[in-house]
């Protein structure tokens, strides 16, 4: 719920926390460990032409099986125009395809193909690695709190009801 749905101004900052200071913002760093994952996952990927978001839509259509679009944004998170793009990137390259859904001419259906099943392969015990990289600092129990606390961020209470 934000301050505009409960018709309330945003609370101040109290004078004993010295004002506001971005680098210590939640979002600022989030942000920041993003980019460094980000940074660790094109270092270790198979294949340097492969982004993050185009291997989680490839991950999607391994573990759904052919997919339109809309069941792409919602197993992805990846909004509307953005997945369109990777979509298409990934048929340039010969990752995926497209065809009409034989009940429903209008809808699209993405099916992975031989050569992306073989890149996912190929990618997932680095995938691994990568999300060992980007957490290795962090203790057995920070990972556990982080990943918990993660999760329960990007929850949207939406999707609850």
């Amino acid at each position: 719920m934000t301050a505009k749905d409960t018709d309330q101004q945003p609370p101040e900052v109290p004078a004993s926390q010295g004002g506001y200071h971005v680098t210590e913002q939640v979002g600022h760093l989030l942000r920041k460990a993003y980019q460094r994952h980000l940074s660790i996952f094109q270092t270790n990927a198979s294949d340097p032409d492969l982004t993050s978001v185009q291997f989680v839509t490839l991950c999607a259509l391994h573990d759904l099986g052919p997919s339109s679009q809309v069941e792409l944004v919602k197993a992805t998170s990846v909004d509307q125009a953005t997945i369109r793009g990777i979509v298409d990137r990934l048929k340039v390259r010969g990752l995926v395809n497209l065809s009409k859904d034989e009940a429903d001419g209008r809808k699209v259906v993405i099916s992975l193909l031989p050569k992306g099943e073989a890149l996912l392969q190929e990618m997932y015990p680095r995938a691994y690695h990568i999300s060992e990289e980007t957490v290795a600092r962090l203790n057995p129990a920070e990972r556990v709190a982080l990943l918990y606390l993660l999760r329960k961020i990007a929850d949207d209470e939406s999707d609850e009801q």
